[in-house]
C-alpha cells in the first residue's frame, strides 16, 4: 500500500480545511446553534417530553446527523471535483496510487473533517441543554460509520457532477430534506400510521433513530435495523465507487 500517497492526499485535504476555518466549522457551528435557540428554546418550551427526553435533548442527535450527512457529502464531493476541474485529476490517475488508496485519502479526510464538526457540535450542545449518553462508544460507532458512509456517497457526487451547480444538486435537493423528513425533529410515532409506514422507506430514518439510541436508549425502529442499514448503505457506496475506477466514469469529464 502507498502510505505516502494516502499522506499526501490526506493531509492536502486538511490543510485545505483549516485554511477556510471559518466556513468549514464555524458556519455548521453558528446555524446549529440557531436551531438550538429556535427550536429546543423557543417551540420546545411549548412542546412536552419526547419519550421521556426534552424536547431540547431531543433534537441534539438529529442536528448532529443532519449536519454530519450534509457536511460529508459536501466536503468529500468537493475534494475529489476539484482535481477534475482544475485538470490535476490526470497526474492523480497516472501515479502510482490505486483507486482503494485514493479512496482512503479523500473519503478518509472528509470523515475526519466530518467527525471534528460533529464533535463541535456536541459540545456545543451542553451549553443549550442538559445531555446525558446513554451508550457513548455506540453513539461514537454510529458518528464514524454515518461520516464514512456519506463522505463516500459526497465521492461518487464529485465524480458524477460536471460544474458546481451539480455538485451542490444532491446535498442542497435531497440530503437536506431527507434529514428534515427523518425524525431530526420529532419522533415518527408522533406521525399518523399511514404516514409512519411511508416514512420507513427514508433511509435516514434509521440512522437518526440509531444515533438517538445510543443517547437515550429508546429509538423508533430497532437498534439492529438501524446498524443493518447504515453498513448496507456503506458497502452500496462502495461497491459503486469501485465500479467508477474500474470503467473510468467521468473520471476525466
Amino acid at each position: 500500500m502507498n502510505i505516502y500517497g494516502i499522506k499526501a492526499i490526506f493531509f492536502f485535504e486538511m490543510a485545505r480545511f483549516f485554511r477556510t476555518a471559518a466556513q468549514s466549522l464555524l458556519a455548521p457551528v453558528i446555524s446549529t446553534a440557531l436551531y438550538f435557540v429556535v427550536f429546543g428554546t423557543a417551540i420546545g418550551s411549548r412542546i412536552t417530553d419526547v419519550d421521556g427526553v426534552s424536547y431540547g435533548a431531543f433534537i441534539v442527535p438529529g442536528l448532529i446527523m443532519l449536519t454530519v450527512m450534509t457536511q460529508s457529502a459536501s466536503n468529500a464531493s468537493f475534494g475529489i471535483y476539484l482535481p477534475k476541474f482544475v485538470g490535476t485529476i490526470y497526474e492523480l490517475l497516472s501515479a502510482p496510487i490505486n483507486f482503494f488508496e485514493i479512496v482512503i485519502g479523500y473519503v478518509g479526510a472528509a470523515t475526519v473533517k466530518s467527525l471534528i464538526i460533529g464533535v463541535i457540535i456536541l459540545a456545543t450542545s451542553y451549553l443549550f441543554v442538559d445531555l446525558q449518553i446513554a451508550h457513548p462508544l455506540a453513539m461514537f460507532a454510529f458518528l464514524i460509520l454515518t461520516c464514512l458512509s456519506f463522505s463516500l456517497l459526497g465521492f461518487i457526487i464529485g465524480i458524477w457532477a460536471s460544474n458546481f451547480e451539480q455538485l451542490q444538486l444532491i446535498p442542497l435537493l435531497v440530503l437536506t430534506p431527507l434529514g428534515f423528513l427523518g425524525g431530526t425533529f420529532y419522533s415518527i410515532t408522533m406521525l399518523p400510521p399511514v404516514w409512519q409506514t411511508i416514512t420507513l422507506f427514508n433511509p435516514v430514518v434509521y440512522l437518526v433513530s440509531g444515533f438517538r439510541w445510543s443517547f437515550f436508549g429508546t429509538s423508533d425502529v430497532s437498534i439492529g435495523v438501524s446498524l443493518f442499514a447504515i453498513c448496507a448503505f456503506t458497502a452500496i457506496c462502495l461497491g459503486i465507487v469501485w465500479w467508477i475506477f474500474k470503467t473510468g466514469y467521468r473520471l476525466r469529464s
